[in-house]
């Protein structure tokens, strides 16, 4: 039977599939795979060595250098760009794609003596209001680094999506608009579709997409999974009953005392809490799956252990396993009860927690 502790499954074939599906979708625009925030918890290095994206993106700098540790050669875009000289002499050695969104980094671009030109990519705000160029500035910015001698040539051309995971929203379209007026005779490449403007704006797909979410299965619409969703999850949060207890009428379980029993019961405890990662806030009645049962989490959840209610006749016993979320209980399904979202659940996923990567 082994240790009885949670464990943190990726199947990289669904990754694998996902990947293709995307593909087939796309209608001819190449994939960017965000594999930052440790591949969403997945693992950015496995993730990374499974997948024949055609670029990879990170978020920081750091994040760079550990992909550049297993594969010199992989295209990776740092998508916060570059804050100092130090970090523009890595992304020239390493040969890093970085995204220039502000003035100062554009500064630095003009003012570098590099050895060879790096690969820029220029961010445009049509309305994330985070960062990037606005509409005013970003043609000026634009020409600049068309002109700066150590920024490679063609300049290619990114914006990000505020609301594109609601389809009814009408920021999406107004940021198409305004993304659509500036760059229509642009040389570079152009990439403007995220997970949901992939899900919900086909017109979005330029020469390249950008996903994170449903790469690895998760649906990033703000209505939840769709009955049609084509793609798998890749990641399994498990654990075991290590305890499985009588309970009767009235009596209650955990801190707080928040929750009594309606009638006589059996209770199991699972070997799981919030510092492996599973969100203390969870209300009872969150589902967990064992065996083809669904059941319900019961009190608070507690460091180390959560309760759940298995009912009256119920068979199960102590080492018998239990899923947190995955395939059959999506994380979906998990976050609308704890009043997050997914991405929020998977990378918040301790390194307590045991890693296993299915190739």
């Amino acid at each position: 039977m082994g240790i009885l502790s949670p464990r943190l499954e990726i199947n990289g074939k669904a990754l694998q599939a996902n990947l293709a599906q995307i593909r087939k979708q796309a209608d001819g625009a190449k994939v960017i795979a965000v594999i930052k925030a440790n591949a969403y918890g997945h693992g950015a290095l496995d993730v990374c060595k499974s997948l024949d994206a055609d670029i990879f993106a990170v978020a920081r700098m750091s994040e760079a250098m550990e992909i550049r540790d297993i594969d010199l050669h992989k295209r990776v875009i740092v998508l916060q760009g570059v804050h100092n000289i130090d970090e523009l002499k890595l992304a020239e050695k390493y040969n890093l794609e970085v995204v220039v969104h502000h003035i100062e980094q554009l500064k630095m671009l003009e003012k570098a003596k590099l050895s060879q030109p790096i690969q820029a990519w220029i961010k445009m705000d049509t309305g994330m209001h985070r960062l990037g160029f606005l509409e005013h500035e970003f043609t000026d910015a634009y020409m600049r680094l068309q002109a700066a001698k150590c920024v490679a040539q063609p300049v290619h051309i990114m914006s990000h999506f505020a609301c594109a995971d609601e389809i009814k929203h009408p920021l999406s379209l107004k940021q198409i608009e305004a993304f659509s007026k500036l760059v229509p005779e642009a040389d570079g490449d152009i990439a403007l579709a995220n997970s949901g403007a992939f899900l919900n704006f086909p017109q979005t797909y330029a020469d390249y997409i950008r996903v994170g979410l449903i790469l690895y299965g998760v649906s990033p619409l703000v209505e939840g999974r769709p009955q049609d969703f084509p793609f798998q999850p890749a990641m399994t949060l498990k654990s075991y009953l290590i305890a499985v207890r009588d309970h009767k009428k009235g009596e209650a379980v955990g801190y707080g005392a928040t929750w009594k029993a309606r009638k006589n019961t059996k209770l199991g405890v699972v070997s799981v809490g919030y510092a492996d990662g599973y969100p203390r806030h969870v209300p009872s009645g969150t589902p967990v799956l064992i065996g083809n049962r669904r059941v319900p989490v019961v009190g608070r959840v507690s460091m180390d252990m959560l309760s759940v209610d298995l009912g009256p006749d119920a068979m199960e016993q102590v080492g018998d396993e239990v899923i947190l979320w995955g395939e059959d209980l999506p994380v979906e399904d998990i976050a609308l009860a704890a009043n997050t979202i997914p991405y929020e659940l998977m990378t918040k996923v301790t390194l307590r927690v045991k890693r296993l990567f299915h190739t």
